[in-house]
């Protein structure tokens, strides 16, 4: 097996030599390290590594070289190497590299920088380098696979099994049925093919076309509660119901947590998140939700999955959530953090490719498969704009189809000057997608200029929707209060004239967070007039424990 290359570029003498001893010693088993000691070295490597296929997996370059800077020499490699992970190298105390880090990092130049090895064993370079390297392997070397899953590459059910692994952090691989890879792993299965998706477990278990619940169960996930009656259940395991599991659980609650879907809700599907506090660097959307899953489950939060809820109700001072196979869970106190979902397009030709070239959010899951292909993006916020940038490591060209004059009006702006410094961006305002085309996959897009009225069909092989939301709320009884738009209403939105809503039963007022009906709070992006922010949501969900402490000590 050829190894993939791990290239270090500095004209310092004593510090390549560093770099050369510390970068071979290390990983020089399963990586070929490349040294340079000028970039027009580097680069003629570069486009040899390039004519040969090569893999590069990291390069490192110093930023203060005679001919050329380390972020100029970076942006080469990424023109040559796109998938690469690149980092600048910098000196101990040399803050003259402050600025261009600052501007290279938000212009998308650089993925990261870290100090030289000071010396032998330098361990903080190699935790460093160790995380670059980790980032590479997990997108681009063969894994162990928890799940092996054969299906169609476009049906829609197998795009929302790939969607349900990758934002629950589980190990798969996807292997299209008319592969030759697909066709083998079938046949060792047992299977025909007529009925697919079919899952491979990594034991030897055969899945054929499973339901969530039956990929859980197969994990050992629990999908049922206990019979017992909790101190809090929250539905939903987005940032914020994430943070009250933790904070519930740590705090002495018998704390369960439901969730149907994927852990971390919408932001579960972002990326790459680079405005959240404590990570510098940027964290995934999916290995944040892992995280906060981890710290919660450790501190015994019992997560049930595969279930949605579908009532609630009361049983004297209990709450009851009602799922849709008829279980219950009976809790003194209920956390709504059920967020939202992508507001839908509304373009029929469109909703009918959902899953086959046509996804809500799923840039993450899906990018790898659109390799060198031409994709759109539909939306101005955050959310379009990382999925924008993720899929531009992959795809030939990402073109943004913004209804507005701006992406100001609603992006931040460290991820505009990402997008404008990106060569396959495109941004195209005042245009929508007005219909879709294609014989059981996307092959084709109709936009319209919303200024002139002009319409031009263009290929495409995926459309990628991230415009706005829509609260889970339809399974709420009318108790529930909400606004026009679905989301819940509380504390002091609920207040006319200073006075609680009718039918409230108690004399105090409602808390903040709580809602129309006393011990049910709802936090995070589905409460109505919510920061739409993962600290945000975090924030709320730490802070309703807190108040359910109160709650239950009151009644």
């Amino acid at each position: 097996m050829v190894r993939p290359v791990l290239m270090a570029v500095d004209d310092e003498p004593t510090a390549l030599r560093a770099l050369k001893a510390e970068l071979g010693k290390r990983y020089g088993a399963d990586y070929q390290v490349v040294c340079a000691a000028t970039p027009e070295v580097g680069l003629g490597r570069l486009e040899r590594l390039k004519d040969d296929g090569r893999q590069l997996a990291l390069v490192l370059a110093d930023q203060w070289m005679p001919s050329m800077t380390g972020v100029e020499f970076l942006g080469h490699a990424r023109r040559l190497h796109p998938r690469a992970q690149r980092v600048l190298l910098i000196n101990w105390g040399d803050r003259s590299t402050a600025e261009p880090i600052l501007q290279a990092s938000a212009l998308g130049q650089i993925d990261d920088w870290t100090a030289k090895p000071w010396g032998p064993g330098d361990e903080l370079f190699h935790q460093a380098i160790s995380g670059f390297l980790n980032e590479w392997a997990r997108l681009h070397r063969p894994r162990f696979e928890a799940f092996r899953v054969v299906g169609e590459q476009w049906a829609p059910r197998s795009h929302e099994i790939r969607d349900l692994l990758s934002r629950n952090s589980i190990p798969f691989g996807f292997y299209p049925v008319d592969s030759d890879e697909g066709r083998a792993l079938l046949g060792r299965a047992g299977g025909t093919g007529k009925q697919l998706p079919v899952v491979v477990l990594f034991d030897g278990r055969v899945l054929v076309d499973p339901s969530n619940a039956e990929l859980a169960q197969a994990l050992g996930i629990k999908t049922h509660p206990e019979a017992v009656t909790y101190d809090v259940v929250v539905v939903g395991a987005g940032p914020a119901g994430l943070a009250a599991a933790m904070y519930g659980a740590s705090e002495g609650l018998a704390t369960a947590v439901l969730e149907h879907e994927a852990l971390g809700g919408q932001a579960g599907t972002s990326s790459m998140i680079r405005n959240y506090l404590g990570f510098p660097r940027g964290v995934s959307g999916a290995e944040l939700a892992q995280r906060a899953y981890d710290q919660a489950w450790i501190l015994g939060a019992d997560f049930i999955y595969g279930l949605s809820a579908i009532g609630l109700g009361t049983a004297g001072p209990d709450r009851v959530i009602t799922l849709n196979d008829g279980a219950e869970a009976t809790s003194r106190a209920v956390i709504l953090a059920t967020g939202v979902t992508w507001r839908r397009l509304g373009v029929s030709s469109l909703e009918a490719l959902v899953g086959a070239g046509v996804f809500y959010g799923a840039a993450a899951s899906e990018a790898r498969a659109v390799r060198g292909r031409e994709v759109y993006v539909v939306g101005g916020a955050n959310s379009a704009g990382q999925a924008a940038v993720h899929l531009a490591r992959y795809a030939a060209r990402v073109t943004m189809l913004v209804r507005g004059a701006s992406l100001a009006e609603a992006m931040s702006d460290y991820l505009i000057r990402e997008i404008e410094a990106a060569p396959n961006i495109v941004v195209r305002y005042h245009t929508e997608a007005v219909d879709g085309h294609g014989n059981g996959h996307l092959t084709a897009l109709t936009l319209k200029d919303r200024t002139t009225g002009a319409t031009e069909t263009v290929p495409a092989t995926a459309l990628f929707i991230l415009i706005g939301a829509q609260p889970h709320t339809d399974w709420l009884p009318e108790r529930i209060r909400r606004d026009r738009w679905g989301f819940v209403l509380t504390g002091t939105d609920l207040l006319a004239d200073g006075r609680p809503p009718a039918g409230w039963p108690l004399e105090r007022p409602p808390t903040p967070l709580e809602t129309s009906l006393p011990g049910v709070f709802a936090v995070g992006d589905v409460r109505h007039g919510s920061t739409k922010r993962v600290a945000s949501a975090v924030g709320e969900g730490s802070i309703a424990i807190r108040l359910i402490h109160e709650y239950l000590s009151q009644r």
